[in-house]
């Protein structure tokens, strides 16, 4: 038998023990109270998009940044500080991305403020309203940073227009159409899900219309700056064709001798939906034609469409699969919550009327019947959804999907200038078509 260990000898153990769980326990609370050095964000990438309308300064980066700023005088300067972040040479490429020509920014000037704090300071060409938030991660988009610079004083869009030309012996209060210099084309009155009948090629020229007031009409270059739309296989966006056509179309437009024409976008920038309603309605426009290239998750899927405004649900599900997608244009746009009219949108949603969805139809099917032409249909008859930018409740609005840019073949089409072309001339006729059977009159215009 063993024998026992004397107790002297086991109380200086047990001591050991206590003191090194003691020890233990007093590391494992250091480690708890004691914070972990911060994570610096990392700014991934630095956007500059240039307007009349405003200048947008994106800064996108891999979390949510806390940002202040605020306004300095005599010189106009805008003063941006950024916490949590280190200077990188992403951040330094901002200086090089303003440009000579751009209408409200004449410099940048970047540095470390503090530790974790980076300072932007914008040297201002004129008195500017900036709009100053964040925007959560959408589609492939990370967390963004906006600046939005908009001028105390924004240029009016009826001056840009009239300096384009002198329209002052033309009445805009006339109400009686002169008559029209030839026989119109006919376009035969039909349901409107009914086909489009092809009428008989006329023996004279297309009408030129002899008006007795100018027509304005707004082209919109679906997409834009933040927002490309779609891109094709190749690596077309969506966005650059559909500006590349509109502004073939507003050539054509501006060679008529009673039509004016007013674009929502006239370079790479991003204009949200209501804005673009806006914008037509501004400029009293008789007519409103959005322009998009269309996108499905099947490359075959192909041909041109034109939708109108729906109230009462979309005349079929791809109609519906496509309104909700042009409709999230803002969310990928990068449109800032707090100053977004949401009683606006409302306005316009609740004063869109019948009458305005009938005459959108008749010009849906002008342009539908002189497309089709160029193009295999992808539907022949005009469909309807709910879609945000056709609900201008005293314009009439369309919104044309000039082809598919998903399918290889069609993007081939849209990046062709000779389709471009041929496309602008087919929207330009069915204007005149529909013109030809609905002389605009002097209207009460919403205010």
């Amino acid at each position: 038998m063993k024998p026992a260990a004397p107790a002297s000898s086991i109380a200086p153990v047990a001591a050991i023990s206590r003191r090194t769980i003691l020890k233990a326990g007093g590391t494992l609370l250091i480690s708890v109270l004691t914070p972990f050095p911060a994570y610096a964000s990392q700014i991934l990438a630095v956007r500059v998009w240039p307007s009349d309308d405003y200048t947008r300064v994106t800064l996108e980066n891999d979390s949510d940044l806390k940002v202040s700023h605020f306004i300095v005088k005599d010189p106009e300067r805008l003063v941006v500080d950024i916490e949590g972040i280190d200077l990188n040479n992403t951040l330094k490429d901002l200086v090089a991305k303003i440009q000579p020509n751009d209408p409200y920014i004449k410099q940048v000037r970047v540095g470390q403020n503090k530790p974790n704090i980076v300072r932007l300071v914008f040297d201002l060409k004129d008195q500017v309203k900036p709009q100053v938030f964040t925007l959560k991660p959408v589609g492939e988009y990370k967390y963004r940073f906006v600046i939005d610079l908009y001028p105390v004083n924004p240029p009016d869009p009826i001056a840009a227009l009239i300096q384009k030309g002198d329209w002052s012996s033309v009445p805009r209060s006339s109400t009686e159409p002169a008559p029209l210099a030839e026989a119109p084309l006919t376009i035969p009155e039909t349901p409107n899900n009914a086909p489009i009948a092809k009428a008989p090629p006329a023996a004279t020229n297309e009408p030129k219309l002899q008006l007795s007031r100018m027509i304005t009409i707004a082209l919109d270059p679906g997409h834009g700056g933040e927002d490309p739309g779609a891109t094709g296989r190749r690596g077309n966006h969506e966005k650059d064709v559909v500006l590349s056509i509109a502004k073939r179309l507003k050539n054509k437009i501006e060679e008529q001798p009673n039509m004016r024409v007013m674009l929502t976008r006239d370079a790479d920038f991003f204009v949200p939906l209501g804005m673009r309603v806006q914008k037509a309605r501004k400029v009293q426009a008789d007519l409103f034609i959005s322009i998009h290239a269309d996108a499905f998750v099947q490359p075959t899927a192909r041909g041109s469409s034109v939708f109108a405004l729906s109230e009462k649900g979309a005349s079929s599900t791809a109609a519906r699969w496509l309104a909700n997608k042009e409709n999230a244009a803002d969310l990928i746009g990068g449109v800032n919550i707090k100053t977004h009219d949401r009683q606006l949108a409302s306005v316009l949603l609740d004063l869109s009327t019948t009458a305005q969805i009938n005459d959108s139809l008749r010009v849906g099917k002008a342009v539908l019947h002189e497309i089709g032409d160029i193009n295999q249909l992808h539907k022949g008859t005009v469909e309807q959804a709910g879609f945000a930018v056709l609900k201008a409740p005293d314009i009439p609005s369309i919104l044309i999907e000039t082809a598919f840019i998903s399918n290889p073949e069609e993007e081939a089409k849209l990046t062709n200038d000779a389709y471009q072309d041929e496309m602008a001339t087919a929207i330009m006729n069915g204007i005149k078509r529909y013109f030809a059977h609905n002389p605009p009159l002097a209207k009460n215009r919403l205010t």
